[in-house]
């Protein structure tokens, strides 16, 4: 009878590995899954999991981890009724591809033990399973199911109305956690309440919007675990909840819940383990009776806005608390202050997790004392100090990690007695000084090492053999060099590598290559390393490979990894063709650069392959046209083909991805008009298409339709007719240039309605980033040539900062609108070599943020307007060869201008810098003028000009120094671009200066 039973039920079965293979012969208790009760001989036991399948909810979750061709399909027959007797039913971690639990499941009155998880059923849940009244242990999780074109699951397991689970009395754990959905109103507590043998609630992500208030009676007396989790609960914490006195685990995290931790608390006086971390609306405030749980063992409250001071904690934290605690995770909570003594009398504490957070002030040697620490983590704080040595007193410590801190000074010997340590992380601080091979000496467990962006001198000699193997190595800006380090030769285990800027200069040995062939990470760049690089055919795994900025020469690498989503070679000397499959060895590149090379040929058709958000060819010496296939690289937002020698027209297919953010097609032998295809780029940042052939109008479609442009750059072009007043509809627009064009009519008054412009110092950027957990928070930064104080600049990191506008060289005529004049964010305006007349406003003074103004060579008249005294940012001046008259204006910083070449051309002007006197006073305030009078003014001249220059640069000086330093405080990477300008700037400043008060003093001499 049971043996037909289990014939019938395999029938039903897809059974692709013939698992069931055992299931002949008469002896059905002896077949792979079944167990037969020792005295009847009856099945009790029908056990059908998948053998090769876990589930690590934790690490990915929504993810069953399961080889399903090993799993089991198909239908549940009824034939399975003939087991009476069963009591031990699994069919978890197979695929039954939605179909719903049948209602005869209902039917094993003796069944205690059920797990359909990770089954892959849908559907509603039969509410004959609550006919299951001997059923002790329930599990329905991770259920949801695909199909095979669907990277999102097509659906869960429903309850509508959880009542029958009231009917489960003998039930003792249930778990619907990740793929059992409750619809509203479904009445799950109400249901749970009636079940006082329930030892196990796990309900996480099942859709569950609200906890009631309140409860008639509670009935939860043996209640030990609830898990309502990853839920989107929208409601206070209930108070009868602390009445479940035998309650012991407690997970409410990453849900909605707000309002406050009620004093209530106190009353679980079983609680070991409290999780209400990722509750953003719940307040901070932690109440004192938290520190009377004298069995609290794991205490998480991370991702709530706690926004307090350490020490406002000292009245929870110096209870009995201290005693059991063994982890605690406050991290994301805004915490602020300096790290509290108290914090080393917890003598139990396994795990302290303070990252990204506020904290300030040194690392106190009380932390010496945690001697049962085996996690430290204080990363993303704004600790400062040394490291203190008590650290290597912590003899349990398996991981450290104070990255993202401003800790200097030297990092101390006594971290390596730390002989448990797995992963150590030190990386991006300000710590210095010299690391033997001794630090190492006793570390053999350790699989981690970060130290990257210290200023620390790695001494490790070609002979040293390191007592550890390494998983993942990260050291860049450390010094390592000249030579390559031959000691990681003995590193058989690395996957992860950055010896980024270590000051290498030597050629990559060849048992590199042979020996890293798994490596997922390999990071060298911004070294001097030489020689050529081999076929990296065998890296099938490389997910992450940067080689940019070394001197690497030679044809590039043929590569075959399917995973590898990044891929720089910019800015080395590789030459030849780009191999024409490039796009297939790589299909999921997501950031793909090689620039700054001396690649040449044609660009290969298998780049429309691409999946990737970022690709750039500039600066090589690419030919042809470019292709027109780019109709299914959906998913690329940056396009950068500029500086080569490309011809022929824009491709119609380039705007087919509908995610184009900035495409650089600027110095190359473009030409035709402006297609009407770049209309579909809606999405487009930056368009930079100069130093091209482009002929035509400027199209009136772009101020119409690329509504998000920041950057427009068509300048060096052959272009013709009016600007479009239209173009004023951009108001993202931070910079425009037409310059160089034949470009005529009047410059349209709308140009004053920029609406980006307008805002001082805009910092919200073009820079364009990517983050997510597969691409390890790379960022793309675009860069662009600005013409600006007379010298033709790439900016790249600071171009958020530039406002800029440059119609110069052109065949514009009428006068300069007013309106000009309220885009106060402007730092840099050129309508130089134009036909421009009329007089400059008088209004120009209102454009404070001016750095750079050229109005050079055109038809302008009248006097300079006393306001450009108040532009006080004011660098770089050009109003030569034009018709201008009157006074040269005194004050600020055009006193700072010299150079009389600035206003030559202009035969009517007078007054200093030029030598012409000013008749309508009969005084002059060039260096040669003589007389009393004139001596007198010009000695009140000069004390004016050093109490507003005074004023002036303090003003400046305050200012600038914020604009200039205050990103520092925020951005690593900016940091190297602004310390290699302060030396020229340096120079310059003390030129002028110098330059200025000498011909002050010979001033008053030559009177």
């Amino acid at each position: 009878m049971e043996r037909n039973a289990l014939h019938g039920f395999k029938e039903g079965l897809k059974n692709p590995t013939n698992r069931l293979s055992s299931w002949v012969g008469d002896e059905c208790c002896t077949w792979e899954g079944v167990a037969c009760d020792n005295h009847t001989g009856h099945v009790v036991k029908l056990d059908l999991r998948n053998p090769h399948a876990s589930l690590d909810p934790d690490v990915v979750p929504l993810s069953i981890f399961r080889d399903d061709t090993w799993s089991l399909g198909g239908e549940l027959r009824p034939a399975l009724l003939g087991l009476k007797h069963l009591k031990y039913l699994d069919l978890s971690m197979n695929d039954f591809g939605g179909i719903r639990i049948p209602e005869f499941m209902g039917s094993f009155r003796r069944l205690t033990y059920l797990n359909l998880s990770g089954a892959g059923l849908g559907g509603l849940i039969p509410h004959q399973l609550g006919n299951l009244s001997s059923l002790q242990y329930l599990d329905l999780s991770y259920n949801y199911y695909y199909d095979d074109n669907s990277e999102l699951p097509l659906g869960f397991l429903i309850i509508d109305d959880a009542l029958w689970i009231s009917n489960l009395s003998s039930l003792r754990y249930l778990n619907m956690s990740t793929g059992v959905k409750f619809r509203e109103g479904a009445h799950w507590l109400e249901a749970l309440n009636m079940v006082p043998s329930i030892v196990e609630v796990h309900l996480q992500s099942c859709g569950i919007n609200t906890i009631p208030p309140s409860l008639p009676h509670v009935n939860f007396t043996s209640l030990s675990v609830l898990d309502l989790s990853s839920n989107s609960i929208n409601s206070m914490i209930p108070g009868w909840l602390f009445n479940i006195s035998s309650l012991e685990h407690l997970d409410l995290h990453d849900n909605d819940i707000w309002g406050t931790i009620p004093s209530a608390i106190k009353n679980l006086t079983l609680l070991k383990i409290l999780d209400l971390s990722d509750n953003q609306f719940l307040d901070g405030k932690i109440p004192a009776t938290l520190g009377d749980l004298c069995k609290l063992q794991h205490l998480k409250l991370s991702g709530i806005n706690i926004s307090k001071n350490l020490h406002e904690f000292d009245g929870v934290f110096t209870r009995c608390i201290k005693n059991s605690l063994e982890t605690l995770y406050m991290w994301n909570t805004q915490l602020t202050g300096y790290l509290p003594d108290w914090l080393g009398d917890f003598r139990m504490l396994k795990s302290l997790n303070l990252y990204g957070n506020s904290i300030f002030g040194p690392l106190p040697a009380s932390l010496g004392r945690l001697s049962a620490l085996q996690g430290l983590v204080l990363s993303e704080n704004k600790l400062n100090g040394t490291i203190p040595e008590s650290l290597g007193r912590l003899a349990e410590l398996v991981s450290l990690d104070l990255s993202y801190n401003m800790l200097n000074g030297t990092i101390p010997e006594s971290l390596g007695r730390l002989t448990k340590l797995v992963s150590l992380d030190l990386s991006y601080n300000f710590l210095e000084g010299l690391i033997s091979e001794e630090y190492f000496a006793n570390l053999t467990k350790l699989n981690y090492l970060y130290l990257s962006q210290n200023q620390l001198i790695l001494k490790l000699g070609p002979d040293w053999i390191p007592p550890f193997q390494l998983q993942e190595l990260y050291i860049g800006s450390c010094k390592l060099g000249p030579r390559f380090p031959t000691w990681l030769r003995m590193q058989k285990n690395i996957i992860h590598l950055d010896m980024s800027s270590t000051g290498i200069s030597d050629t990559v040995p060849d048992w590199f290559w042979r020996s890293f062939s798994q490596i997922l990470h390999l990071d060298i760049s911004s070294n001097g390393i030489t020689g050529s690089i081999p076929n990296l055919t065998d890296f099938n795994n490389l997910g992450h490979l940067n080689l940019s900025s070394n001197h690497f020469e030679g044809p590039l690498p043929n590569f075959n990894s399917v995973i590898l989503w990044l891929l720089d070679l910019s800015n080395n000397s590789f030459s030849g063709g780009i191999h024409p499959s490039i796009g297939k060895s790589i299909p999921h590149s997501v950031y793909l650069s090689l620039s700054a090379n001396n690649l040449s040929g044609e660009i290969p058709l298998s780049f429309c392959q691409l999946s990737g958000m970022v690709l750039d060819l500039s600066k090589n010496l690419m030919l042809g046209e470019l292709p027109d296939c780019w109709n299914h690289s959906f998913g690329i937002m940056v396009m950068d083909f500029s500086s080569n020698n490309l011809s022929g027209s824009i491709p119609p297919s380039i705007c087919s991805s509908p995610n184009l953010e900035s495409l650089h097609l600027s110095n190359n032998n473009l030409s035709r008009a402006l297609p009407l295809s770049l209309k579909s780029c809606v999405h487009l940042n930056t368009l930079h298409l100069g130093h091209n052939g482009f002929t035509g109008a400027i199209p009136t479609w772009i101020g119409e339709s690329l509504l998000s442009l920041k950057i427009l750059n068509l300048r060096s072009n052959k272009l013709v007719g009016n600007i479009p007043p239209n173009l004023s509809r951009l108001s993202a627009l931070q910079i425009l240039d037409l310059a160089n064009n034949n470009l005529s009519g009047n410059i349209p008054s709308t140009f004053g309605n920029f609406t980006a412009m307008k805002i001082l110092r805009n910092t919200h950027g073009t820079i364009l980033d990517f983050r997510n957990g597969t691409m390890f928070g790379i960022s793309y930064e675009d860069k662009i040539q600005v013409t600006i104080k007379g010298q033709y600049i790439e900016y790249a990191i600071l171009l958020p900062l530039v406002i800029a506008m440059d119609l110069s060289n052109n065949n514009l005529s009428g006068t300069i609108p007013k309106e000009l004049t309220s885009l106060f964010g402007l730092m840099s305006l050129n309508l130089s070599e134009n036909h421009l007349t009329g007089e400059i406003t008088e209004k120009i003074g209102a454009l404070q943020q001016l750095e750079s103004l050229d109005l050079s060579k055109n038809n302008l008249f009248g006097r300079i307007p006393s306001s450009m005294i108040d532009l006080t940012f004011l660098s770089y001046l050009n109003l030569s060869y034009n018709n201008l008259s009157g006074r040269v204006p005194i004050g600020n910083q055009l006193q700072t201008f010299i150079d009389p070449s600035i206003y030559i051309g202009n035969p009517d002007l007078c007054g200093f810098p030029l030598t012409q006197k000013c008749k309508d006073d009969g005084t002059n305030q060039g260096p040669n003028a003589v007389g009393g009078d004139e001596q007198n003014n010009d000695a009140m001249d000069e004390e004016r000009f050093k109490v507003k220059w005074n004023m002036s640069t303090g003003a400046g000086f305050a200012v600038g120094l914020w604009v200039a330093f205050g990103p520092l405080l925020f951005n690593n990477k900016w940091r190297e671009a602004y310390f290699q300008l302060i030396d020229q700037v340096y120079d310059t400043i003390y030129v002028v200066l110098a330059v200025i008060f000498t011909r002050l003093k010979g001033h008053n001499v030559t009177a």
